[in-house]
């Protein structure tokens, strides 16, 4: 952690808010009939496993968990420049009558999760779509609404809010760096 971050959540703090959501997960699905986990890339994937993890230690059985890749659906792409990396998306199940919950690690403007939708969508019709994210920092520019968040914080559109984790960055923690004050 640079000088110029403040950390908001630790990995003990980011173990805490996954068992909630996962317990909020199961209470308002009434288990986990009919319930799949998909993780846009590239975090979001790992913190889908760990929601499935703890979704099997709380209510077997273990749900299904899919692999968005959501390159092709950004309407930034041609920012993106000339050869967008573009990764396997990987949905070994059939959407139809599911219910979906669509994971990532920060929700900011919108625009990811309006992209991870369209991408879905031509994948089957699921019975319903919900959002859960690890860090939820404000500053919509879509009517985007998370289901389940782990920690909302307040920032600046400046700020940057960084997710680490083990499997890509070998630490678990969130920090914001930029406007804040460390």
């Amino acid at each position: 952690m640079s000088l110029s971050e403040k950390q908001i959540l630790d990995e003990g703090g980011i173990e805490r808010v996954l068992a909630r959501m996962s317990h909020e997960i199961l209470e308002r699905n009434q288990g986990t009939q009919d319930l799949v986990l998909i993780g846009i890339r590239t975090r979001g994937v790992f913190l889908a496993r760990r929601l499935q993890q703890k979704l099997y230690e709380i209510e077997k059985p273990e749900v299904p968990v899919g692999i968005l890749d959501i390159t092709l659906y950004r309407d930034d792409l041609s920012e993106v420049g000339p050869k967008p990396e573009i990764r396997e998306t990987d949905i070994p199940f059939n959407l139809k009558g599911k219910v979906v919950i669509l994971v990532d690690d920060v929700l900011f403007t919108g625009r990811t999760i309006r992209a991870a939708l369209d991408a879905l969508i031509d994948f089957g019709r699921p019975k319903v779509i919900r959002l859960a994210v690890l860090v939820d920092r404000g500053h919509r520019e879509l009517p985007v609404k998370a289901d389940y968040v782990g920690k909302n914080v307040p920032t600046a559109f400046q700020d940057h809010v960084t997710i680490r984790l083990k499997e890509t960055d070998g630490r678990d923690e969130a920090v914001i760096s930029g406007g804040v004050k460390a």
